[in-house]
């Protein structure tokens, strides 16, 4: 049997702790090794504990789950971030998605759902919803994207349909199976995209895309 998917909880209230490790203890493929009440806590905890996924809080007391995104990236810190809140507003989900985050739940999500989020973004998928989509193309629109639009034109057609299927939420072994690659030759692909358009990550890579009309 392979090695469960090890998460740590990080949130501010003691009861939605509680009841997300109550649910995910169910899982026969899930591991809770850790919770913290705030982000300097679960920078601290996911230092420590290794874990594979992070569950993120945004508004919290102290140091906010943006910042505490922003540090663990700054650590290089492997673990990926599963951003679950309730706040819905643009100035919200666009901050914790450029700081990091490869997806973006709410609290009042399905706890299935939330089984198969994690699940998804472990294997490598980036999981954009639709209003989280609406709201980066808001955003750009509002901010004036043309000069990073431009950096698109680098890129050879493989690393663009590449990227088409990053923000389509494939992971790397998909996009190798759907195009008819090795893995190792999509990510170097996918290298030379983060490279060519100045981005951290492939969660960046997907919002770029989006952003730019590159999604089906």
């Amino acid at each position: 049997m392979a090695d469960p998917i090890r998460v740590l909880i990080v949130d501010d209230h003691q009861v939605v702790r509680r009841g997300l490790r109550t649910f995910l203890e169910i899982q026969d493929d899930i591991e809770v090794v850790g919770e913290a009440a705030d982000g300097d806590e679960g920078v601290a905890r996911a230092q420590e504990l290794g874990p594979d996924i992070v569950l993120m809080d945004v508004k919290m007391p102290g140091t906010d789950g943006i910042e505490a995104l922003r540090e663990l990236r700054r650590l290089q810190n492997p673990a990926r971030v599963l951003v679950v809140t309730s706040f819905t507003e643009q100035r919200t989900v666009v901050p914790a998605l450029r700081a990091g985050a490869a997806g973006y739940v709410y609290k009042d999500v399905d706890p299935d759902a939330l089984a198969g989020a994690i699940r998804s973004i472990y294997a490598g998928h980036v999981l954009l919803q639709p209003e989280v989509a609406g709201a980066l193309l808001s955003d750009e629109a509002g901010g004036g994207g043309s000069a990073s639009a431009g950096r698109g034109s680098v890129l050879t057609e493989r690393e663009r349909e590449v990227l088409e299927l990053i923000a389509d939420g494939r992971s790397n072994r998909e996009i190798a199976r759907e195009l008819v690659l090795s893995e190792k030759t999509v990510k170097t692909h996918v290298s030379n995209i983060l490279m060519k358009l100045d981005l951290a990550d492939r969660t960046q890579a997907a919002l770029w895309a989006v952003r730019h009309g590159l999604t089906n």
